[in-house]
C-alpha cells in the first residue's frame, strides 16, 4: 500500500496523508488519522503553473498568421487555435499543431502539452491523449484533472478511475477540480462504493462545503437513484449556484416519488433570490408534465416569458410535451409550427407523446386518430433535413403495435435497415413486439433470430408473440432456450411463459415454471402470475381447482380474476360457484363496463332480478360510461371504421349480401349461431316486482367485427391476410362465424380484441376456443328515440340510430 498525501485545499492550514489501494481500481480508501501535511515544492510550482496565463491573448486568424510568417514561437500562440479544434472537433488540425508544436520544442511546455491533452479528449482521441500524457516531463494538477475528465467524457470511467490511483500514487495532490471529475467518473461507472470514499476525502479535508464539490455530489448521488443522499448532499452545499438547484429539481422531476419535492425545492430556489436558466425552467415543466398539472404548467410558461426564456428550444420542448401529455393536441401543434427551429428531440417530443396518449385516450377513435397523427409526424420528419434516431424509431414501432398499422410498421422496418439503426437492441425489440401485436409471428421470429444481441425484454417479447399465437410449445422452448443463454427471465418473463402454459392447459409444466420462478429465481408472485394459473384450472374445467388454488396460495384476486372465475364457472354450468364469484367481484366495485355485462347477461339468463338491480345501482354509481363496438380495417393506406349493423359504408349492400351468403355456407357445414339467454324486454314499472315483463326489442345481428371481416375479403386480393383490431371483446357467436369465414374464403383472418389476439386459418382460432371462457354475447338494443327502454334502463347514445350498449 502507498502512502500518499491529501487534499490540497486552498485555504487549508494542515492536512493528513491517506492510503489507497493499489491499482487498477481502488475498492477501499483510509486515512491515517496521525500525520500532518505541509505543501511541497512540487505544489507550490503546481499552483505558480496553474496560476500562469499567455502573455497576451491571440484571436486563431492571428495566432496562424504569426506562425505562417516563422515570428519567434511563443505558447500563447497555440492556446487560440487549440480552442479553435475544440469548437471544430478538428481531431486531424489538433494532430498538425502537434507536430508543429513537436518541431519547435514547445509541446515540452506544460501549459500548452496540457491544453493539447485537453483537445484530444475533447475530441475523442483518448490515446493520442494518453500518449501525450506519458511524453510529458512534467505534469501538474491541471494535467491529472484533464485526464480524467477526458476520459468520463469519453465513455471510459474505468480509465479514469485507474489514473486518479496512479495520481495518488505518486504522491500528486488531488484538487477539488479532481474530486469532481472523480465524482463523475464514479457515477458513469457505477462505483458509488469509490464515489462514497471520495465523498468521504472531500468532508476529512473540508471541500465538501465548496459549490461545484456540492453539485458533483448531488449529481452522483442523484443518478445512483439515491436521492436521499444527494439531498443531504445538497443541504450541506453552503453557497448553492443554479446548477445546484437544477441538479435536483431534475432528479426530483424523474421520480414520480419527489414530485412534490422539486415544486417546493423550486419556490425555495426563487424565493433565495437565484434566478433560473433555462435548463431548470425545463426540468420544472418536466415536473409539471409528470403531475398532469396544466395550471401550474401555465404559469410555469407564463414565468418562462417573464425571466425571456420563452424562445429556448428546450424549454418549448417541454411546454409541448406538458399540452400533448394532457391532451391539448390542437396547443402542442401550435407551438410545433410555430418553432423557429427544431430538433431531433422536439419530434421525437411530438411522436412520443401522441404515442403515449394513445392510452389515455377517451376512446378508440380519439386513440387512433392521435395514433396517425404520430405517424404523419413520422413521415414529415422523414422528408425533413432531420433523420430519426433510435428513439424516433421506438415510439413509432410502439404506434403501430397499438393500431395494428402492419404495412406502415413494415416501412418503418426498411428504413430502420437504411439508417443503420436495426442493430440497436431497443429498435430491434420494437420490432419484435410490432409484428407480434400485428399477427405476424413469422416476421416477429424472423427479426428475433436476426438480432445480433437480445435481452431479456426481447426474449419476453418473443415468448408472449407465441403465446398470443397458440405456439404455446415454441413459447416454452424459446424459455429454455433463454435458460441456457444465460439471459436472466423477470417477472413478465414468467407472466408470459404461464399465460402460454395456461392458454394450452399444461398444468404439469405451468406447476413446474410457476415453483422455478419462486425458488430458483426468488421472485415473488405478482396478481398475474397467480391469475394465468385461476385462469388455466377454469379453462379446463377444473373449478374446484381453481378457488383451491386461491384458498392456498392466500392472495386476493383482483377484478380479472373474478371475471375469469365468474364467466367459466357459467360456461361450465356451476352457477353456485359463478354467483358467489360475482358477488366477490361486486366487492371490489368494478371500473370495466364489460364486467357489468358480464354480470348482467349471468343474471338476466338466471331470472334474478333483484341482482340485475343490485348491479344497475352500481353501474350508475361508478360512472363506468359506455360500452361501444368499433373495429378497423386498414386496407391500401385507409384505414375504414365500423359500428354494429353499420350502413354508413359505400357498399354496405354488398358487405351484407357477402355475410348473408358466408353464414348460409357456414351453417350449411356446422355453424350453429350462439343464441344469448334473453331477447331484449320492455321496462314495466308496475307492481313491486323488479322483473321486466315483456319482450320488445332484438339484438343485433352484425357487431362491427364482421363487418371489417367482410370488407377485407371483399377488397384485399385472395389469399391475403384480413386484419381487424377491435375495441372490446369479441362475442362467441362472432368469433365461430369467423372461424368459418376462414375455411369457407381459405383466408387467414386476425382479429386482435382487446383482450387478446385470434387468428383464425381453416377454421381454427389460436386460442384454441379457450378464449370463449372471456367472451359474453353483449347484449345490443336497436331502439329509436321514441322507442321503450331497455331492460338495463340504458342512456341512450346515439350512433347511426343505435345503442351501443349502456347500462348506466
Amino acid at each position: 500500500m502507498a502512502s500518499i498525501p491529501s487534499l490540497a485545499v486552498s485555504g487549508a492550514a494542515t492536512a493528513v496523508p491517506a492510503v489507497v489501494a493499489a491499482k487498477p481500481l481502488p475498492s477501499s480508501a483510509g486515512f491515517d488519522k496521525g500525520g500532518s501535511y505541509q505543501r511541497s515544492t512540487q505544489a507550490a510550482e503546481n499552483g505558480r503553473l496553474e496560476s500562469e496565463s499567455p502573455p497576451r491573448p491571440l484571436d486563431a486568424q492571428e495566432a496562424m498568421s504569426m506562425l505562417k510568417d516563422g515570428r519567434t514561437v511563443q505558447s500563447a500562440m497555440y492556446v487560440p487555435l487549440l480552442h479553435r479544434c475544440v469548437e471544430t472537433r478538428g481531431l486531424g488540425a489538433a494532430r498538425a499543431l502537434h507536430g508543429h508544436m513537436a518541431k519547435t520544442g514547445t509541446v515540452a511546455d506544460m501549459f500548452v502539452a496540457t491544453s493539447l491533452v485537453n483537445v484530444y479528449m475533447r475530441c475523442g482521441a483518448s490515446r493520442d491523449a494518453r500518449s501525450l500524457f506519458d511524453e510529458m516531463p512534467e505534469k501538474n494538477v491541471v494535467t491529472w484533472t484533464a485526464l480524467i475528465t477526458g476520459y468520463t467524457l469519453n465513455s471510459e470511467a474505468v480509465l479514469a478511475l485507474e489514473v486518479f490511483v496512479e495520481m495518488l500514487e505518486l504522491g500528486r495532490y488531488p484538487s477539488h477540480y479532481t474530486l469532481g471529475g472523480m465524482l463523475n467518473a464514479c457515477s458513469a461507472a457505477r462505483r458509488i462504493d469509490l464515489g462514497q470514499q471520495v465523498h468521504g476525502y472531500s468532508i476529512k479535508y473540508g471541500a465538501d462545503t465548496i459549490t461545484s464539490m456540492g453539485n458533483s455530489l448531488c449529481r452522483m448521488y442523484c443518478k445512483s437513484g439515491d436521492l436521499q443522499s444527494g439531498l443531504r448532499a445538497f443541504k450541506g452545499t453552503p453557497d448553492k449556484n443554479v446548477i445546484t438547484w437544477t441538479t435536483m429539481i431534475s432528479s426530483c422531476a424523474e421520480d414520480e416519488n419527489y414530485l412534490e419535492l422539486g415544486l417546493s425545492l423550486f419556490l425555495d430556489m426563487l424565493e433565495g433570490g437565484v434566478t433560473p436558466n433555462e435548463f431548470t425552467l425545463t426540468s420544472v415543466m418536466s415536473l409539471c408534465g409528470a403531475r398532469l398539472d396544466m395550471n401550474l404548467g401555465k404559469q410555469v410558461q407564463a414565468f418562462c416569458y417573464k425571466v425571456g426564456c420563452e424562445a429556448n428550444l428546450p424549454v418549448k420542448n417541454s411546454t409541448m410535451y406538458l399540452y400533448l401529455r394532457k391532451g391539448e393536441t390542437d396547443e402542442a401543434m401550435r407551438l410545433f409550427e410555430e418553432m423557429d427551429s427544431s430538433s431531433i428531440i422536439t419530434w421525437n417530443a411530438m411522436i412520443s407523446g401522441y404515442a403515449q396518449i394513445m392510452d389515455s385516450a377517451k376512446d378508440d377513435l380519439h386513440a387512433r386518430s392521435r395514433g396517425f397523427q404520430a405517424l404523419k409526424l413520422f413521415r414529415d420528419l422523414v422528408r425533413s433535413e432531420l433523420k430519426p434516431d433510435l428513439f424516433t424509431f421506438s415510439s413509432i414501432l410502439s404506434v403501430c403495435s397499438a393500431m395494428m398499422a402492419l404495412e406502415q410498421g413494415e416501412q418503418i422496418h426498411a428504413t430502420t435497415i437504411k439508417t443503420g439503426c436495426l442493430s440497436d437492441v431497443v429498435v430491434n425489440s420494437a420490432l419484435v413486439n410490432m409484428y407480434n401485436k400485428c399477427g405476424c409471428i413469422e416476421c416477429a421470429t424472423k427479426a428475433f433470430v436476426e438480432m445480433p444481441t437480445r435481452t431479456p425484454v426481447t426474449w419476453t417479447s418473443m415468448i408472449s408473440g407465441y403465446s398470443q399465437h397458440g405456439r404455446s410449445r415454441d413459447a416454452i422452448q424459446l424459455f429454455e432456450d433463454m435458460i441456457l443463454s444465460g439471459a436472466k427471465p423477470n417477472e413478465i418473463t414468467f407472466v408470459s411463459l404461464l399465460s402460454a402454459c395456461s392458454y394450452a392447459g399444461l398444468v404439469e409444466e405451468a406447476e413446474r415454471y410457476f415453483d422455478m420462478m419462486r425458488n430458483e429465481y426468488h421472485i415473488e408472485p405478482l396478481v398475474d402470475h397467480y391469475g394465468c394459473m385461476v385462469d388455466m384450472f377454469v379453462r379446463l374445467g377444473r373449478l374446484d381447482d381453481a378457488f383451491s388454488f386461491i384458498k392456498r396460495t392466500g392472495f386476493e384476486p383482483n377484478e380479472a380474476i373474478w371475471s375469469s372465475l365468474v364467466a367459466g364457472c357459467r360456461s361450465h354450468g356451476n352457477m353456485e360457484l359463478a354467483f358467489y364469484a360475482a358477488d366477490r367481484l361486486l366487492e371490489l366495485k368494478p371500473k370495466v363496463i364489460e364486467t357489468y355485462v358480464l354480470l348482467l347477461n349471468m343474471y338476466v339468463s338466471t331470472g334474478r332480478w333483484r341482482d340485475v338491480a343490485r348491479v344497475r345501482k352500481l353501474v350508475k354509481h361508478e360512472d363506468v360510461g359506455f360500452l361501444r363496438d368499433r373495429s378497423w380495417i386498414a386496407i391500401r393506406d385507409k384505414v375504414y371504421f365500423f359500428r354494429a349493423d353499420d350502413m354508413t359504408h359505400p357498399q354496405a349492400t354488398e358487405l351484407y349480401q357477402l355475410l348473408e351468403n358466408l353464414l348460409e355456407k357456414a351453417k350449411a357445414v356446422g355453424y350453429e349461431p350462439y343464441q344469448n339467454a334473453p331477447e331484449l324486454l320492455s321496462d314495466s314499472t308496475e307492481g313491486d316486482d323488479d322483473r321486466p315483463a315483456a319482450a320488445a326489442g332484438s339484438l343485433i345481428k352484425h357487431h362491427s367485427e364482421r363487418l371489417a371481416v367482410a370488407l377485407g375479403l371483399l377488397k384485399t386480393p385472395p389469399g391475403a391476410t384480413v386484419r381487424v383490431t377491435k375495441n372490446i371483446t369479441m362475442c362467441r357467436d362472432c368469433h365461430s362465424s369467423i372461424k368459418y369465414f376462414s375455411l369457407l374464403a381459405n383466408r387467414e383472418i386476425v382479429v386482435r380484441d382487446s383482450k387478446r389476439l385470434h387468428k383464425f386459418k381453416d377454421g381454427r382460432c389460436s386460442c384454441g376456443d379457450f378464449g370463449l371462457t372471456y367472451s359474453e354475447e353483449l347484449v345490443y338494443c336497436k331502439v329509436r328515440t321514441n322507442a321503450m327502454r331497455c331492460p338495463f334502463a340504458c342512456r341512450f347514445l346515439y350512433e347511426s340510430m343505435i345503442c351501443s350498449v349502456s347500462i348506466g
